[in-house]
């Protein structure tokens, strides 16, 4: 029997048939007590992998992107139990968990949940022995595309599952799945996934700056050990680090070009410009290709490998078509860089700066204030190091812009279990993450586009004040805002 349609704001399901599963990007906050103020947030690209890979096997299931939809809680309820799926599955992070249980909470009772996240592999046994996770049938650690298509098989047994966990109902503790032979599901192979589909994807391709542009992932995992990042290798001892051939890349960039007239290219991924011999491998196969001929791309990058490239494999990357590199820098004080085990220096930072826009590459700054221990002279230099960069790439063919951000501690890093060490602070207080108006009331258009980053635990970790840290927050951010707005009138 036909079914009615569900709720137009379900990406990529067959509205004519029963729905097997709905995968939810939960909202940063309810939007029902304050409207979301900027238009773009960055696709759920791990969701649509699980989704796609899911639709292969057969089943109907769509993605609800509460965030990019800026949807009230209630609004998420109502839609989920009013489309009716088997099973509903949570991308479970530090920042949204409370209200992925709130809304998990309120599903009706005859709809399974499945969840996984980086928050699932923090606190595993907090989340399955929460009353408002009760229906919680499968807890997946680590890559999730074949074990959540499992699951949804009714003749399949989670017992099977490795690294799929769930409460025992007699003995109310947790307990995990696997069997020999299955442990190929812990670390699927990326060249033979599907490309995703972007019908799962509410806002990509997207158009920017003129070109049709798209986000991709040439690589999963990060050997780098930041004490502050969820991709710390010591918080992800279950990833094995890999990274796409490079022509699987080049086949997914041409068929979104040739099916969606894709020309500009977002690697979200940590790995891309992040190791010397996958540099050497994609810039290859891009010049062999001609990637740069009709292409723009953008990419994460590591200041420590970029640091050491020669100028001729600069320039090669320039030919290439690379557009901006993302850098994590973090702080402008060497002290603090090495507190969080970043592996650069200031001086190292300006070199790489100068020296990408220099070819005209552009680059985008990360930089978070507040870290533990941090004092008011390290936040001097952080500012210090900022205006510095902007000076340094005024004259340059590239140019440099900052983002900023309020240090938030997430479960299972390095950092948060140096805070818990301390034994002054406790995970309620660590994870109390609340929602920060610095738009005034949306009227700011320096800060409205970066609303869903601005949350905040609101302890004070080092020498500055909150206040002091969200004072320089909003002036550095509001400079850029300027700055930018400048340069394209």
């Amino acid at each position: 029997m036909q079914k009615p349609p569900t709720h137009d704001l379900l990406q990529g399901h067959d509205p004519a048939h029963d729905l097997d599963a709905v995968f939810v990007n939960a909202p940063l906050r309810d939007y029902a007590d304050r409207p979301r103020v900027n238009d773009y947030t960055l696709p759920t690209l791990g969701m649509a992998y699980i989704a796609t890979v899911a639709r292969d096997a057969g089943f109907n299931v769509a993605v609800l992107d509460a965030e990019a939809h800026g949807l009230p809680i209630d609004n998420v309820v109502a839609v989920l139990n009013t489309a009716a799926p088997r099973w509903v599955g949570f991308n479970l992070l530090a920042p949204t968990y409370r209200i992925s249980a709130h809304i998990a909470d309120r599903l009706d009772p005859t709809i399974k949940v499945m969840a996984g996240g980086h928050q699932a592999k923090a606190m595993p046994a907090q989340i399955l022995t929460d009353p408002r996770m009760r229906r919680c049938h499968g807890l997946v650690l680590g890559e999730a595309e074949t074990r959540a298509a499992a699951l949804l098989d009714d003749h399949r047994r989670r017992t099977e599952l490795p690294g799929v966990m769930w409460l025992d109902p007699v003995l109310r503790s947790p307990v995990t799945g696997g069997r020999p032979g299955t442990a190929h599901h812990l670390a699927p192979d990326i060249d033979a996934l599907p490309f995703v589909d972007r019908e799962f994807l509410a806002q990509d391709p997207c158009t920017a700056a003129g070109r049709i542009e798209a986000n991709m992932v040439g690589a999963r995992g990060c050997p780098y050990d930041c004490s502050f990042c969820g991709a710390a290798v010591s918080a992800n001892p279950d990833i094995t680090i890999r990274t796409r051939t490079p022509s699987n890349i080049i086949e997914e960039m041409t068929q979104l070009r040739d099916q969606q007239g894709v020309t500009a290219f977002r690697f979200v991924d940590d790995l891309f410009l992040g190791a010397r011999r996958i540099i050497d491998q994609m810039s290859r196969a891009f010049t062999t290709a001609g990637i740069g001929t009709w292409a723009e791309w953008d990419a994460t990058g590591r200041i420590n490998v970029l640091h050491r490239l020669p100028d001729t494999a600069l320039d090669q990357l320039a030919v290439n078509g690379l557009r901006e590199v993302a850098l994590g820098i973090e702080s402008g004080s060497e002290r603090m860089l090495a507190h969080i085990d970043k592996r650069i220096t200031p001086a190292m930072v300006l070199s790489v700066v100068r020296r990408l826009t220099e070819r005209g590459i552009a680059v985008k700054g990360y930089f978070i204030l507040g870290l533990p221990t941090e004092t008011r002279a390290d936040l001097a230099q952080t500012v210090t190091l900022v205006h510095q960069l902007w000076d340094l790439t005024d004259p340059l063919p590239g140019q440099f812009r900052a983002s900023v951000f309020e240090f938030r501690p997430y479960p299972g890093t390095p950092e948060w279990d140096r805070l818990m060490a301390t034994g002054r602070y406790n995970p309620e207080q660590l994870m109390n993450y609340t929602a920060v108006d610095l738009t005034d009331a949306g009227t700011d258009e320096a800060m409205r586009s970066r609303d869903e980053f601005n949350f905040s635990v609101n302890l004070q970790f080092g020498e500055p004040t909150i206040p002091e840290i969200r004072a320089t927050l909003t002036d550095l951010n509001r400079r850029q805002y300027l700055r930018s707005a400048e340069a394209t009138s």
